[in-house]
């Protein structure tokens, strides 16, 4: 990673910030120690738990390390398809035997006593989900000494940071798991079939700005990452490939989903939180995703009873499995191994590139 961010790690390899408990301090910390990024999720976490899992990471290598942090939400939910959606799911509250959560949760999730953390006790990088922050934000980390990084899904998100002093962009492309990083998600819209594929998204990025590219997108070979590199991003991030190590704090039932026969292709749908995310395609989203409104994270809340009630039952046709399309190639390795086989293939991908140049 150039200028800025070459200290952070001596690979050009990100470990994406999964929230929902992937994205541990333990794995953190292997792919930190391995030579990689490590991240955190803030998302979905009170100030208080990500305070105590910063501290735990601290506790566990002293190398550099991310945290992420969700940006507030308009209220875009209509009452009345809200309404509707919980009566598309009363025979899943009646299979779980568990009632279907209040839609009325904060909006936010607690975004200004997060920052207030983060600025009080510094982390080397902080990246954004689903917009970006004000100028005063970013340049508030900047006197810290902390880099800042906003996701993206277009070229003119990636002008908006750049015009708000983000340090950096992660470059998201259609083929990610997990919520796609839109920084308005319009309701009259579908949301979940259009989007850019990574490298065309990284191309027109790096037209747009003139900041560092972190790709994210379906990214789980070491030939992948040269190509991502090739078409001008300076990292790569994966998710879906650290999310099945031993040290990735995934339900078991969603690592091994990674992999299984039964769940063979990904697609984007909002049947589990209202915003378009790509996941396995389980019976859930077979029988609910066309119906789902466009409603986060009201949706979010009224399905999280019902995903933990899956979990318990061991159920992963009721579990929100978050994916990107090449999740059958997921290798169950540990962190640290996992980023000396992706470092081994990348350099192997970069010396064929120079051979075949020079023949």
């Amino acid at each position: 990673m150039p200028s800025v961010f070459s200290d952070l790690s001596p690979y050009p390899i990100v470990q994406a910030p999964m929230a929902g408990g992937a994205s541990c301090p333990e794995l953190a910390a292997a792919v930190c120690d391995a030579g990689g990024l490590g991240f955190l999720a803030a998302g979905y976490k009170t100030p208080e738990a990500m305070y105590q899992e910063i501290k735990r990471l601290r506790g566990l290598t002293e190398r550099p390390f991310g945290v992420n942090v969700f940006m507030p939400q308009p209220s875009l939910a209509d009452a009345g398809a809200l309404e509707v959606y919980r009566e598309q799911l009363a025979g899943e509250s009646s299979w779980y035997e568990t009632p279907l959560g209040d839609t009325d949760g904060s909006l936010d999730d607690a975004y200004e006593a997060k920052l207030a953390i983060l600025l009080d006790d510094p982390v080397p990088v902080v990246s954004f989900t689903f917009g970006c922050p004000s100028r005063a934000a970013l340049e508030a980390f900047a006197k810290t000494g902390t880099l800042t990084v906003v996701t993206v899904t277009s070229p003119a998100e990636a002008q908006a940071a750049q015009w708000a002093g983000a340090d950096g962009v992660c470059v998201q492309g259609i083929e990610a798991g997990g919520h796609q990083s839109t920084h308005h998600d319009d309701p009259q819209a579908d949301g979940t079939s259009s989007g850019v594929g990574l490298l065309t998204l990284i191309a027109q990025v790096s037209e747009a700005v003139q900041l560092p590219i972190v790709a994210a997108g379906g990214l789980m070979r070491g030939c992948q990452i040269a190509g991502a590199l090739a078409a001008g991003a300076d990292a790569a991030q994966l998710g879906t490939a650290f999310l099945v190590a031993p040290e990735s704090g995934a339900n078991a039932l969603h690592k091994r989903a990674m992999t299984d026969p039964l769940f063979p292709r990904t697609e984007l749908t909002r049947a589990f939180s209202g915003r378009p995310a790509r996941g396995l395609v389980n019976r859930f989203v077979r029988e609910h995703g066309r119906y789902a409104p466009a409603a986060y994270p009201q949706v979010h809340y009224m399905t999280a009873g019902l995903r933990k009630a899956a979990a318990t039952a061991g159920d992963p046709q009721g579990m929100a499995l978050w994916a990107g399309q090449g999740h059958r190639l997921a290798r169950q390795l540990p962190a640290g191994e996992l980023i000396e086989v992706l470092v081994a293939e990348l350099e192997s991908a970069r010396e064929s590139l120079v051979t075949g140049a020079r023949s």
